[in-house]
């Protein structure tokens, strides 16, 4: 035991749990986000009953989804858990992994029906995603899209502040400037 403590051992991982802020005013906005951000706070005036959130990994998708939720008290759902009864106000995220296109049909025709919401979160397009169901397809070109883009640098430096400041962690300018000159888009 004690060679392992004295540096010859393996390093033991400090787990340090936090609560992700997912609030409307946690949102940083930027240029690559803004449009999104601006249609969820339109929402219930959003242009079709359907909006289609797609953005790379990180992009605040997730984020978004719950700032609609405290809205609407729409449910958050992964797609792949979607099933053909659901028909509340949903969040349906991570479409470009998978779900059943007959479920998500009727989703889309019961919203219609009784005036509700939906928003569909992905990484990619609907084009990419190998439908089956020229309906389905139809429904989700008339969704409103969004794309989340890249963050500038500027929104980048924010993001990496609030990270910190979530685990009540107060970081230097220079390390967040350094971080965010060398790490990966």
């Amino acid at each position: 035991m004690a060679d392992t403590l004295r540096g010859g051992g393996e390093q033991l991982p400090l787990i340090l749990p936090h609560e992700t802020a997912y609030g409307r005013d946690d949102f940083l906005i930027g240029s690559s986000n803004r449009a999104a951000f601006a249609l969820i706070d339109a929402w219930p005036q959003w242009p079709s009953a359907a909006a289609l959130l797609a953005g790379p990994v990180g992009s605040g998708k997730t984020h978004l989804a719950h700032v609609w939720q405290a809205a609407s008290g729409a449910v958050i759902l992964r797609a792949s858990d979607l099933r053909r009864e659901q028909v509340e106000d949903l969040a349906l995220e991570n479409a470009h992994a998978g779900f059943d296109e007959t479920a998500l049909f009727h989703l889309f025709n019961a919203v219609r029906e009784t005036g509700g919401s939906l928003l569909v979160t992905s990484r990619s397009w609907p084009q990419s995603w190998g439908l089956r169901l020229p309906d389905l397809a139809s429904r989700l070109r008339a969704a409103t899209p969004v794309e989340i883009l890249e963050p500038d640098d500027d929104l980048l430096r924010r993001v990496l502040v609030k990270l910190f400041a979530d685990r009540q962690i107060d970081i230097d300018p220079a390390v967040v400037e350094f971080l965010a000159v060398r790490m990966e888009r």
